[in-house]
Formats: C-alpha cells, structure tokens, sequence
C-alpha cells in the first residue's frame, strides 16, 4: 500500500512546473528565447545592460548573463517536451544521460526579482571605472592619459589631467576615451 502511496505523490510532483536549463548554440541565446516563447513555452533569459563602444561611441545593449544558457519552466506531465531539441538555436535540455535535471525555484525567482527592479535602469557607467588609466583619443589632448574620476551625463566624463605637475579636472566626451 506505501508503494503505491509513493507513486501516486511521485506523478503528483512531476505534474509540479519546474525550471530546467537549456543548452543553446553559439551566440543564439536571444534566437532560441524568441522560438520557445512563439511556442508558448515560459521562458527566462536573464540579461545584463551593457556599455560597449561602437564607431567611437559608447551605447548600450544586452548580453546575456549566462552566455549559451537560459531557463524554461515545464512539467513532466502536461508540457510537450518534443519541439524544444529541434527549436532553432536550441542543443540541448541540461541534465544526465537522457533525464533533465530541473533547477531550484529559489534560484531561477533571486534572478527573476533582480531582472524585475533593474528592467529600464542604467548604470551611469559600466564601461569606464573611476580611478582607472584612460588615454584622450580625440581633441588637443589626443594621446594624453588621464585617470578617470566620474561619468558626467551620458555623453561627457571627468578626468584627471595631469598638466604642470598638478591634477587638472577635465571634462571631455565619454566616446572620446579609451582603456589602457
């Protein structure tokens, strides 16, 4: 009777959604994201706002926080597991051998709050970090170093000049500096 007490509250837990991890191929994270969540799956793919320098600027975009990875919530029940291999974008559901390992629920909504309080928020600065080497690419100091002491807007930044053997403040256009 107890075995058939513990297959019963077995099923009861496999029709329970849980988080799982899938593998995707390179560089198509945002692609496989996309398709499963077409299909109708509930999918999660944590992303980081980042500043990168493209054509002299700096902008913003997202990489994903954990590259080639992000998480689907299923049951083993009700959910159709079929169509996820051959998604586009997709390798493989994470696990051992042929079972799927699902991911602890704790986890997956620490990502999920953090992801909900910085949605639309920007760090002013993630590209340069104060107190760190810059060299002027651009302007009458070109080819100079400087330190970097603050980001002052979007598009403009203090730095530290050193001139007459004194630290000077400097404003200059954040596109304009570049690391060491």
């Amino acid at each position: 009777m107890s075995d058939q007490m513990d297959d019963r509250s077995l099923k009861g837990q496999d029709a329970i959604p849980r988080w799982y991890v899938i593998q995707c191929k390179g560089g198509e994270s945002f692609r496989a994201a996309e398709h499963l969540g077409n299909q109708g799956y509930q999918v999660f793919h944590p992303v980081l706002q980042v500043q990168k320098k493209r054509r002299g600027k700096l902008c913003w975009s997202e990489e994903p926080l954990f590259p080639y990875y992000l998480f689907i919530r299923l049951d083993r029940v009700a959910s159709n597991w079929r169509p996820i291999r051959s998604t586009r974008g997709v390798l493989k559901l994470v696990g051992f051998g042929d079972d799927p390992l699902p991911v602890e629920d704790l986890l997956v909504d620490v990502l999920l709050e953090k992801a909900s309080r910085e949605a639309g928020t920007h760090e002013t600065n993630v590209y340069f970090r104060a107190g760190e080497i810059v060299e002027i690419t651009e302007g009458p100091f070109r080819a100079l170093q400087a330190v970097f002491e603050s980001q002052k807007g979007e598009e403009r930044a203090i730095v530290l000049l050193n001139m007459l053997h004194q630290q000077q403040r400097l404003e200059v256009p954040v596109g304009d500096l570049r690391r060491c």
